[in-house]
This record gives C-alpha cells, structure tokens and sequence, in this order.
C-alpha cells in the first residue's frame, strides 16, 4: 500500500445546515473546506481530517473521539458556546472521557489524558 498522508474520519448526518452550525461551533471556525453539497470538512491536526456528510440512511450511528490537551478547560469551553457535553467518566489508566452528542445522535467523545502509549 502506498504511504497514508492523511485519516480522515466521516460523520454522517441528516441535515448539512443544522451540523455546519453544530461543528462550526465545536471546532470554533467554519469548515476548511466545503467540497460539494453534502459534505463538508474540517483539518483538526496536520494530516487528520473529520469529514461531515448527509446521509440520512448512516446518520446517528457514528463514533468520533477527540483528544484534547485539557479536558476540564474543554468542556468549559463547550458550555460556554452553549453545546451540551456530558459528565466526565474516569475510564482506564487516567484516561477521561466526555460524550458529546451531536444534533443527530452521533456520539462525539472529548478523550483526556491520551497517549500513544499506555
């Protein structure tokens, strides 16, 4: 297989208008890109993309995680922009995690305490 450049990790959603507005929101900036109709796209670190996409059929059903420099500060920061993120769970090995439900039900998780290695 030829060398990966990039990870792209896609959200599906029912309504594109509703989740530009939500992930606007959360990633504080429009999309970086706006591809075609029904899908746009966020550069969250170098080389890793979270795609949003309509797709009625897939929506709801999606998993992103998100590892954050500080999770207490980024669940604050979520509040204040007026999303609802939930309580924090202690997990395994001092990982933390917040879910974060998108407007379609799709379960956003902020991860603290990442590594690369445990």
């Amino acid at each position: 297989m030829a060398h990966v450049e990039h990870v792209l990790a896609v959200v599906a959603v029912r309504d594109i208008g509703t989740a530009r507005a939500w992930y606007s929101r959360l990633f504080g900036r429009e999309p970086d890109n706006d591809p075609m109709p029904n899908l746009i796209e966020w550069q969250v670190v170098p080389g890793g993309w979270v795609q949003v996409t309509e797709d009625a059929r897939r929506a709801g059903y999606d998993l992103l995680n998100l590892a954050v420099s500080d999770l207490d500060e980024g669940v604050r920061e979520l509040r204040e922009l007026g999303l609802d993120p939930g309580e924090i769970i202690e997990a395994n090995k001092g990982v933390r995690l917040c879910p974060l439900p998108d407007p379609d039900g799709n379960s956003i998780q902020l991860v603290g305490n990442f590594r690369e290695v445990y």
